[in-house]
C-alpha cells in the first residue's frame, strides 16, 4: 500500500524547542507505523523530564516579549500562519493520511479546518478588553484588563492532524500566551510540520514550542511550575490523570473529551437526510468525538432506515489512502482494532450485527482496518451504547415517543453533542432544549459549527470552550484596577 509515497520524504520528526529542532532526547524514541500497512515509516524522538524544563523554560523567556507585541502585529503574523498552512495543503494532506489512515481525498478538509481554528483565533488579538465602571461620585474610578494567562501546555489529540492541531494552540497564541505543544506520538508529523510554518510565518522562538513525549514527561509537563494552564482533547481516563496531576498546582484546564452522541430520527424526518448524516461513520473510520454512535429511529421508520443505511455502508470502499476511489482507512493502531472488535463480539450477546463487524481481509490484512459496522440493540443498556467506540461502528435503537427518545438521548455520562432530525421545528426546538448536551445539530447541522462559535461537552465530555471569543477568553486573565479620584 501506498508504494507511491515516501514516507521518509514527507514526515518530519524532531523536538522544536526555543525555534530549534532536537533530533534525540532524553526520553528515547518512538517507532511510529503506517496504520494502513502495518510497517514501520519514522522514528521519533520522546522528551524526558529535561526536554519539559527546557520547552517550559523557552516559553517563559518568550512571554514578555509576545505579550507585549502590538495586538495589531500579532492578529498579522497569526494570519501568515493561517495563510502558510493552506498553501501547504497538499504537503500537509499526506501527512495526514500516512499518520493516521485518512483518505487523501478527505484529510485536505483537516488542514483547511486548522487554518480556520488558527484564523479565528487570530481575528480577537486585537479586539480583547476589558470593562469601565465609572464611580467619580464615590471618588473611584474602576476597570478591567484582560491579560495573558501565561504559559499554556496544549496536549493536542492524535485524530485531526493539523486540524486537531490548529484547535489546541490558535486560541492561546492569539491571546498572548505562549504554548509548549505535546502531539500524540501516534499521530505527530502534522503538528511538527505545522510548527515549522508557524516559525516561518514570523511567530518568534519560543513563543510555540513541541515535544513528543511518552507518560512520564507529559506527567512532569502538565504538573510543571511554569505552565499557567493545559488544554487537553482526549479521553476522560486521561483526563483524570491530567486534573490530579494539575490540582497540586491549583492549574485550570480546558477538556475537549469523548462523546456516545445520539442521532433522534422522528417519525416525520428526512430519512434519507438521516442516513447522509449517519453516514459520518465512515468519516476518520469513526474516530470521532462527536460521531452520532447511537441512532435513536422511530418504530415505524426503523426497519428502512437500518436498511439504508446498512446498505450505504455496505458500498464503501476500504483501502489505501492514497488509492482512488478509497473512502474510509484504518483505524490508528492495531490495539484500537482489538478494543472495537471486541465491542462488536460482545454486543452480539444482546444486539444483532448488521452490517459488517469484521476486521480488513485480503489486501487489508496487514493493516488495522475495521469494517463499517450497524448493529441494532433493543435498548440502551449495552456497552455499545454507552461507551464511545471511536471507531467505524454505530448502534441503532427503537422508541416510541419523544420523552422516550429524549431520556434514551441523556442517559449516559457523556454530554458532548446530539442530533435531531424531525420535520416539525417546534419539535426540534423542545427537543434540542431537552438534550443534555453541549452541542446539538439539526437536520444536518454540524457539531462543531465551526471556529466562529463556541464547542464544548458536559459531563464526562469535559469543561470549557474552544472556538469564537469565548475559546479565546479562557486563555486571559482579567484584572481590576480602581484608581482614586
Amino acid at each position: 500500500m501506498s508504494a507511491s509515497v515516501n514516507a521518509a520524504d514527507l514526515l518530519p520528526t524532531g523536538l522544536i524547542i526555543d525555534g530549534v529542532t532536537v533530533d534525540s532526547a532524553s526520553g528515547g524514541s518512538y517507532d511510529h507505523v503506517n496504520p494502513a500497512t502495518g510497517s514501520a515509516q519514522a522514528t521519533i524522538p520522546m522528551a524526558g523530564v529535561a526536554e519539559v524544563d527546557r520547552a517550559v523554560a523557552s516559553a517563559r523567556a518568550a512571554l514578555p516579549a509576545w505579550r507585549d507585541w502590538n495586538p495589531v502585529e500579532r492578529r498579522r503574523v497569526l494570519m501568515r500562519f493561517a495563510d502558510l498552512v493552506r498553501a501547504n495543503v497538499d504537503e500537509l494532506a499526506a501527512i495526514a493520511s500516512l499518520e493516521m489512515g485518512g483518505p487523501i481525498t478527505m484529510t485536505p478538509y483537516a488542514v483547511q479546518w486548522g487554518a480556520d481554528w488558527i484564523e479565528e483565533a487570530a481575528g480577537w488579538a486585537d479586539r480583547l478588553s476589558g470593562s469601565t465602571a465609572p464611580l467619580a461620585g464615590r471618588g473611584v474610578f474602576d476597570y478591567t484588563a484582560v491579560e495573558p494567562i501565561g504559559v499554556v501546555a496544549a496536549l493536542a489529540t492524535w485524530n485531526g492532524s493539523t486540524g486537531a492541531f490548529g484547535m489546541s494552540i490558535g486560541a492561546p497564541l492569539a491571546a498572548g500566551c505562549t504554548v509548549v505543544a505535546k502531539p500524540s506520538e501516534l499521530a505527530p508529523f502534522g503538528a511538527i510540520r505545522t510548527t515549522q510554518l508557524a516559525l516561518e510565518a514570523g511567530i518568534p522562538p519560543g513563543v510555540l514550542n513541541l515535544i513528543t513525549a511518552g507518560p512520564e514527561a507529559s506527567e512532569a509537563l502538565v504538573a510543571h511550575p511554569g505552565i499557567d494552564k493545559i488544554t487537553f482533547t482526549g479521553s476522560p481516563m486521561t483526563a483524570r490523570r491530567i486534573a490530579a496531576a494539575a490540582a497540586e498546582r491549583l492549574t485550570p484546564a480546558v477538556f475537549e473529551l469523548g462523546g456516545k452522541s445520539a442521532s433522534l430520527v422522528f417519525a416525520d424526518a428526512d430519512l434519507d437526510k438521516a442516513v447522509t448524516a449517519a453516514m459520518q461513520v465512515i468519516g476518520n473510520a469513526g474516530q470521532i468525538c462527536t460521531l452520532g454512535s447511537r441512532l435513536l429511529v422511530h418504530q415505524s421508520r426503523h426497519a428502512e432506515f437500518v436498511e439504508k443505511l446498512s446498505g450505504a455502508l455496505a458500498a464503501i470502499k476500504q483501502g489505501d489512502p492514497f488509492a482512488e476511489g478509497v473512502m474510509m482507512g484504518p483505524v490508528i493502531n492495531e490495539a484500537a482494532q482489538s478494543r472495537i472488535l471486541g465491542m462488536i463480539d460482545r454486543a452480539r450477546e444482546s444486539g444483532k450485527v448488521v452490517t459488517g463487524g469484521g476486521r480488513g481481509e485480503g489486501e487489508l490484512a496487514d493493516g488495522w482496518f475495521v469494517e463499517p459496522t450497524v448493529v441494532a440493540l433493543p435498548d440502551n443498556s449495552a456497552e455499545l451504547a454507552q461507551q464511545e467506540v471511536f471507531g467505524p461502528v454505530v448502534a441503532t435503537i427503537p422508541f416510541a415517543e419523544e420523552d422516550e427518545a429524549v431520556e434514551i438521548a441523556n442517559d449516559t455520562e457523556y454530554g458532548l453533542a446530539a442530533f435531531v432530525f424531525t420535520g416539525d421545528v417546534s419539535r426540534a426546538h423542545r427537543v434540542a432544549a431537552a438534550l443534555d448536551a453541549g452541542n446539538v445539530g439539526v437536520n444536518g447541522g454540524a457539531t462543531p459549527a465551526g471556529p466562529h462559535i463556541g464547542f464544548g461537552g458536559r459531563k464526562q465530555s469535559g469543561y470549557g470552550k474552544q472556538g469564537g471569543l469565548g475559546g479565546v477568553l479562557e486563555f486571559v486573565a482579567e484584572k481590576t484596577v480602581q484608581v482614586a479620584l
